[in-house]
């Protein structure tokens, strides 16, 4: 199976707020500002505690929306000249083949971890935090159906 793409900035940066909320230290960390908030919002209503810990929680809520949802994704977007780059990847049964003007690099289908669907890319995971993402926009549907049922063989979650 053989495709060739290129990268949407938009869809980009879609996709990596995708692999930041979906990190289980960053959920946490949203669950607890969020139940901080509530609480001392109901706190404060009741009178029991001043406005500033219900403020506190709302400045951490607004100052964490804004980092994963522009700061981070911006940032390894700029960073990473990958995203400029058109690729061809070819999925065998033994191996993953990724190459672009520059050369190609192979990867046993055991180098990954884990992958998940976005709404846009597919996520082939190398560890927690590293991934290579394969846009959907070029592929037909039985195209994504045949490449789900290799992934899911190929990679043992």
């Amino acid at each position: 199976m053989r495709i060739s793409f290129s990268y949407d900035k938009k869809k980009v940066l879609q996709a990596l707020r995708y692999h930041f909320i979906w990190q289980p230290e960053i959920r946490v960390i949203l669950i607890l500002v969020i139940v901080f908030d509530i609480v001392s919002a109901i706190l404060y209503m009741t009178g029991k505690i001043r406005p500033e810990p219900f403020l506190l929680g709302s400045f951490i809520w607004l100052v964490f929306l804004i980092s994963f949802w522009f700061i981070m994704p911006n940032s390894i977007y700029r960073k990473s000249s990958a995203f400029t780059d058109s690729f061809i990847i070819d999925f065998g049964n033994n191996q993953v083949v990724l190459q672009n003007d520059r050369g190609f690099v192979e990867w046993d289908w055991n180098r990954f971890s884990k992958y998940i669907e976005s709404p846009n890319f597919f996520h082939l995971y190398f560890s927690a935090k590293s991934f290579f993402l394969i846009p959907k926009d070029d592929m037909n549907d039985d195209f994504r159906h045949d490449l789900r049922a290799m992934l899911k063989e190929k990679i043992k979650k």
